[in-house]
């Protein structure tokens, strides 16, 4: 791991679909000195900015070039098909691809689901992008397949989309650039994991200092020696010196030995 580098910020590239809300929120509570700069791209975009080095990190969808490019998958997304509400298929509570043997499919230019061979009859023309294709599904001209985030992202309410179950699927990861990953990478892999602060491999935070001290006041407290154990010190090494109680009469009794006189009435003389 090299070292931190001075940034004045750090650079997270993500693609449409995904979401990083949730991970800024927590960057944002435990790296206050440098803010995360977001960068939308293209998903076939996102793996040349990080190799460019544009971009400290992405959520990038795989696959990626794993020669240069690490990459941590996170989830993969469920595959739906788009398809207008008065569609034969829009009540179905899940699909295959058998039954889009008969719909014209929209392939985007864009398509991220990587097909080997695509289902029902290709249209003649490739829509530009997702959000083209999902406009032509709303015009009645065919159906597409794509990531549900992607369903989502486009989202119309003349169209709706069910999840197809044997279609291939799109698998997000976070990925950086190899020989780049510094400690503000591993914190950023300690925040998408879901680690805890104490259990991030990044930098140290204050955060950590607070816990230590609570430790170490704990630790301290058990090496104190209790209420009794004070108490039979202090009597051990009262023995030695003369001091504590005496024996039961001891005093007394040494007192009258040494007068050499007794006590009591004179006697009357006859």
């Amino acid at each position: 791991m090299t070292d931190t580098q001075a940034t004045s910020s750090f650079r997270l590239a993500y693609v449409p679909g995904v979401t990083p809300a949730k991970w800024v929120k927590v960057w944002n509570e435990r790296i206050t000195d440098v803010p995360l700069a977001l960068l939308t791209l293209p998903a076939a975009e996102a793996a040349t900015t990080l190799l460019d080095g544009n971009a400290d990190a992405g959520l990038v969808r795989l696959p990626v070039d794993r020669t240069r490019l690490s990459a941590i998958p996170l989830y993969t997304e469920t595959t739906v098909v788009v398809v207008p509400k008065e569609h034969r298929l829009a009540e179905a509570a899940e699909v295959t691809v058998a039954d889009l043997a008969e719909d014209i499919q929209l392939h985007p230019l864009d398509d991220v689901i990587g097909w080997e061979t695509l289902p029902g009859v290709p249209a003649k023309q490739r829509p530009a992008t997702t959000g083209d294709a999902i406009e032509l599904v709303a015009a009645g001209i065919g159906v597409v397949v794509v990531p549900q985030s992607l369903a989502r992202l486009h989202h119309r309410r003349d169209v709706t989309y069910r999840p197809v179950v044997d279609a291939p699927q799109s698998q997000v990861a976070l990925s950086w650039l190899e020989d780049r990953t510094t400690d503000l990478v591993e914190e950023l892999i300690g925040i998408v994991r879901g680690r805890t602060v104490n259990s991030s491999r990044g930098r140290s935070t204050p955060a950590e200092q607070p816990k230590a001290t609570a430790k170490a006041k704990a630790k301290a407290k058990q090496q104190r020696p209790a209420p009794g154990d004070k108490g039979r010190a202090r009597t051990g090494s009262g023995s030695g010196s003369g001091s504590g109680k005496p024996k039961s009469g001891g005093g007394r009794s040494g007192g009258a030995k040494s007068g050499g006189a007794k006590s009591g009435k004179p006697r009357r003389r006859s």
